[in-house]
């Protein structure tokens, strides 16, 4: 996706509405993120965990969720008169991982949510948007009960790129989320080098 310019020439603007993707392993809270933070209601796709799922989803340490995104959630956030972002939460299991590109599809970037109980499920987004070249940061969800570790111990698990953002959040709260969406949005803006040309995203 490219920026235009401005009609004063003054340098490159975001795009009026960009594509963003919440991403992370099964049960990360993926879904609750984009319900935390959509100024309308999210659209999801979720079914009842079924006996289909045994011995393929890995319930260790979210023992008492009872739904999975089969498909997509879908939420939108508006950040003042000019930006609106659509958010698309993809589906944390292997199985419906073929539905990754076409989600992916025209995406300015990725938000990885981490959960430090299962930082291992994390690695498949991971290395999806280093392959394919999507700029993307790392959230690290706060869950209640979960080991804390430092954010540079995570980013040495996870054997990020010095310049991939990883910072907390909890994907309940709707500020946190909003920060995220913010971060994100700064990392592209500097890897695209448009960090000076415009004010700070605006929450």
């Amino acid at each position: 996706m490219d920026y235009e310019l401005s009609d004063d020439d003054a340098g490159p603007v975001l795009p009026t509405a960009v594509k963003i993707l919440i991403a992370g392993g099964f049960g990360v809270g993926k879904t609750t993120l984009v319900g935390a933070v959509s100024d309308t209601k999210p659209l999801r796709t979720e079914e009842v965990l079924s006996e289909q799922g045994v011995g393929v989803d890995d319930l260790s340490g979210v023992e008492m969720k009872a739904t999975t995104t089969v498909a997509m959630d879908f939420g939108r956030i508006s950040f003042g008169d000019d930006l609106v972002l659509y958010l698309f939460g993809t589906p944390g299991q292997d199985r419906f991982w073929f539905l990754w590109d076409e989600l992916a599809l025209g995406a300015l970037g990725a938000v990885v949510l981490a959960d430090t109980r299962r930082l291992a499920d994390c690695f498949p987004s991971v290395d999806y948007f280093e392959r394919h070249r999507l700029p993307f940061i790392v959230a690290v969800n706060s869950f209640d009960g979960a080991r804390n570790y430092g954010l540079d111990e995570v980013k040495m698990a996870l054997n990020l790129d010095s310049e991939v953002p990883v910072m907390l959040c909890d994907a309940r709260d709707k500020e946190s989320c909003k920060e995220v969406l913010i971060a994100l949005l700064q990392h592209v803006m500097k890897g695209r080098g448009v960090g000076r040309a415009r004010q700070p995203v605006r929450s």
